[in-house]
């Protein structure tokens, strides 16, 4: 999020290519406009907050921003303002995603307040977000869940699957979010928001191209958007390509091989406007990689995901101002794939090749109902249904022939289902004039059905057994935050919340070699997590200084944790053998830490900003480190940006603490170094200019020192000393 800067764009014009709010029709770059010395210091208010100013936008500021049903797709399913609400947020909009011209998701939200982005391999990304990653933070793309039942344990590829020019801003939400979202949200939740044209715009169309470059890896990222409206349609579509070659890392350790990869996507969104408070939307999305490795089994094996594809399409009715009890609604059908194909040679003179795919089918619905209360506040509810079919096959092939020699055990079991149901109650109400309260219950149900191949552990080599299954988890989880206005410019907050993630098909039935450490076996018996967290914290607004810091502890419990069971010999080194490993309900842990992120402004032109994060977790069950904690880190910049908004200059450095507090499984991830991941430091600087009315040039050096590091877990290092280049052509 930009702190102490607005956007010159009014409400509803598009962020980079659209019409001006005068209907001229001509296309143009948005500018990015510093906040005057004049600006009153008196702050704005929860009655009356300035909506021009992106700091105090509510989450859910979509770019048709006056229709007024905005909130009940973001990730706060909420009006409520950044500054207000009491749940520690961030905002990475539109004008910041232009500024750090991602090519990747990884690019687009890495040193982020509270979050760290995990990459076993180049082309993958996993979010940490206040220590927990995977199955355990949830992602959503417009509100819909991008995670599905197939999420590995730990980290996993999949956020990478998004393509970061469709997006028009990425919600964050540190802390446990399961009364609004379900299983899965213990550790947070990111909402990524894609890009739509405003109808309202008459007889206008336009469009972008976007070429990203960056010499470490030699990788080329290119897009075209397109975009027009007419009487009261809106349409908005994009493709790209994205080429990535193996990545030259830092000081003299040269290129690391296997980390090159190509991306294909395309997206497609159509709005219609059905009358003055009513909007109907279609979307359409696809991503495709090719050949994705997992840096982290070179050199005794190579693995490749390919292809790795998200298919997404949905079907939004929404409106507001309907009148009588419930004045705004959201009705959403969806329908989503995931296709994970998977190439194994191990080793990699190995005459066989094991080809193994599964896919995810995803059918989703759900109804979201707004009530103003008057005095009494705001209720918003509804419920969400998920229902993921998966199909699976695994085959040996030999390499020479072409023949197929035998079948192998899929990942999971073929035909399996995973159903998600919830409902949920969200109060919003003012409780003095002062203090106000956000408070909500949720209920959850969760069923499976799937034919396990169960796996005895005392003896993991006799034939598995096959077993029917019909686990089923139900859970309430509640929350209340608080919000105590100081003073127009400064709020003390604070928040208590359930967290509840029901145990994924992939713990409770999968058969893998694909995690660092050893084989899994399925447990058909585990139980779902819960944790209940605790933060407080204050947020100021004052016309020179924006910030944020919280405090917070999560107490979890019933922590799934992958143990050690057995070992077998490994076939295809004589005299080593391979772990067996089985997830299990054994886990009290705590994880703690404080969270601080702000920007001042010197001058109109200049200002500095940063941001801070120090985690702390403990496996009390095991007595050791709570396992891939992040490291301390922090981000320090300054800033300049003319007044016009046409140059600006970022001089930024990302500073990150030696990470040694390691538990007995981090000490066996190849991923780790010995005596765990050493701290380093990069330093950055960025510049860019428009160039009339419709290009803008971005220029970059990023690890100006040329710094060897690798962030804490990943399988892939850091780039060495890069230049960035950006190009922009709205049309």
């Amino acid at each position: 999020m930009l702190i102490g800067v607005v956007s010159a764009q009014e409400p509803g014009e598009p962020p980079i290519a659209g019409a001006p709010a005068d209907g001229s029709g001509e296309t143009t770059l948005p500018e990015i406009v510093v906040q005057p010395e004049s600006q009153p210091s008196e702050g704005p208010t929860a009655a009356s907050p300035d909506r021009s100013d992106p700091y105090n936008l509510p989450l859910s500021y979509p770019d048709l921003s006056q229709l007024e049903f905005e909130g009940l797709g973001s990730a706060l399913r909420s009006t409520q303002s950044v500054f207000d609400s009491p749940r520690a947020t961030s905002i990475i909009d539109s004008k910041s995603l232009a500024e750090r011209q991602p090519r990747n998701m990884v690019e687009a939200v890495e040193r982020e307040v509270g979050v760290l982005i995990q990459r076993t391999g180049a082309g993958q990304a996993s979010p940490f977000i206040r220590g927990l990653t995977g199955p355990q933070t949830l992602i959503l793309i417009d509100g819909i869940r991008l995670n599905n039942s197939t999420f590995r344990f730990g980290p996993n590829q999949y956020f990478a699957t998004i393509d970061p020019g469709m997006i028009e801003r990425i919600e964050v939400v540190r802390g446990p979010q399961s009364v609004l979202w379900g299983s899965d949200a213990i550790g947070g939740v990111i909402n990524v928001v894609t890009r739509g044209t405003d109808p309202r715009f008459s007889n206008f169309a336009g469009g972008q191209f976007i070429e990203r470059f960056a010499t470490a890896d030699n990788g080329s990222y290119s897009r075209v958007n397109v975009e027009g409206s007419y009487n009261r349609m809106g349409i908005f579509g994009g493709g790209s390509y994205l080429n990535v070659n193996d990545l030259r890392r830092g000081d003299d350790l040269g290129k690391q091989p296997l980390t090159n990869y190509s991306q294909y996507a395309g997206d497609l969104r159509f709005d219609m406007l059905v009358n003055s408070g009513q909007l109907l939307t279609v979307s359409l999305q696809h991503v495709e990689q090719e050949d994705v490795p997992r840096s982290d089994k070179w050199p005794k094996e190579i693995r490749l995901f390919n292809p790795q594809q998200r298919n997404l399409g949905y079907l939004r009715w929404q409106g507001a101002n309907v009148g009588g009890v419930i004045d705004s609604f959201m009705l959403t059908a969806s329908y989503g794939r995931q296709k994970e194909g998977t190439f194994r040679r191990k080793p990699p003179t190995s005459g066989n090749v094991d080809l193994s795919e599964f896919n995810v089918n995803t059918a989703g619905l759900s109804l979201l109902l707004g009530s103003d209360l008057g005095w009494l506040g705001r209720l918003t509810w509804g419920a969400d249904w998920y229902h993921d079919h998966v199909t699976a096959h695994s085959n040996r092939f030999d390499i020479a022939t072409g023949g197929l020699i035998k079948p192998l055990t899929p990942q999971y079991p073929d035909k399996s289902y995973y159903e998600r149901f919830g409902t949920f109650l969200q109060w919003e109400t003012p409780l003095t004039p002062r203090l106000s309260a956000t408070s909500g219950v949720r209920y959850t149900n969760v069923d499976l059905g799937s034919n396990v191949a169960l796996i005895d552990p005392a003896n993991p080599a006799d034939p598995p057994v096959d077993t029917q299954i019909y686990p089923n988890f139900q859970d309430w989880t509640g929350s209340i935050g608080l919000t105590y206005e100081i003073n127009p410019c400064l709020h003390l907050v604070g928040s208590i919340a359930e967290g509840f993630r029901a145990p994924s098909l992939d713990e409770l039935t999968s058969i893998s070699d694909n995690v660092n450490e050893g084989i899994d076996i399925p447990n058909p018996t585990l139980a779902p997590e819960t944790s209940i967290s605790y933060e407080i914290g204050l947020k100021l607004d004052y016309d020179r200084v924006r910030a944020q810091t919280f405090v917070f502890w999560n107490e979890l419990d019933d922590l799934l944790v992958r143990q050690k069971v057995n070992e077998i010999p490994d076939p295809t080194d004589p005299g080593s053998t391979i772990d067996v490993l089985q997830r299990r309900n054994v886990g009290s842990a705590q994880v703690r830490g404080f969270e601080l992120a702000g920007e001042l402004l010197l001058t109109p032109e200049w200002s500095c900003y940063g941001n801070f994060t120090y985690l702390y977790g403990q496996n009390f069950t095991d007595a050791e480190p709570l396992s891939r904690i992040p490291p301390t880190q922090g981000v320090i910049g300054l800033r300049w940006r003319d007044q016009h908004a046409r140059r600006w200059l970022d001089v930024y450095g990302w500073l990150v603490a030696e990470q040694s507090r390691l538990s007995a499984r981090d000490i066996r991830d190849s991923r780790i170094p010995v005596g765990g991941t050493p701290g380093y430091g990069t330093a950055n600087v960025r510049l860019g200019s428009c160039v009339g009315r419709h290009q803008r040039i971005t220029l970059g050096i990023e690890n100006i020192f040329n710094t060897a590091y690798r962030v804490h877990g990943s399988g892939v290092d850091g780039p060495g000393i890069s230049g960035l280049f950006g190009y922009e052509l709205a049309y």
